[in-house]
């Protein structure tokens, strides 16, 4: 598996530390940016992770900003991306399991360093349970289709 990484500078230093955590466990990512905690806007970032999630050059994507709220926002105006903002493991698993999230946001000022990887572990080990919540991602894929064009 390969993770898109993005943040802005209200979420580098986070964005820092999930990817030791991901290189201490051998797990592929690229990083989109930024590289620094100078202020940068948001929905780039958000955008970068989306696109490279969307073409397949990521399974998945890791945004952190702020809040978790204005990066994932601009992330889930790029068709099929379902991007959870998470503050707990519980929440991480659910939005794997029943909504087949393919990006993650997490808040720095929100959740601390070791809640935040946690809450990363869960969400990369998680699988999507399909049966009846596919036929609900589905119907979001479908909301999408109709206000594509």
């Amino acid at each position: 598996m390969k993770i898109a990484l993005g943040s802005d500078h209200g979420g580098f230093k986070l964005k820092e530390e999930i990817k030791k955590y991901l290189e201490e466990r051998g797990i592929a990512y690229q990083d989109f940016g930024t590289n620094s905690s100078e202020s940068v806007d948001y929905p780039a970032f958000g955008m970068k992770v989306a696109e490279a999630v969307v073409e397949g050059a990521c399974e998945r994507g890791i945004l952190c900003c702020g809040t978790g709220i204005g990066i994932s926002i601009s992330a889930n105006k790029v068709p099929g991306i379902r991007c959870a903002v998470v503050t707990d493991t519980f929440s991480a698993q659910m939005s794997r399991e029943h909504n087949n999230a393919n990006i993650l946001a997490l808040g720095e000022r929100v959740v601390g360093v070791g809640l935040a990887l946690k809450i990363v572990e869960v969400w990369l080990e998680t699988e999507f349970a399909g049966g009846r919540h596919e036929n609900r991602v589905n119907q979001i894929g479908d909301i999408e289709a109709k206000y594509k064009g």
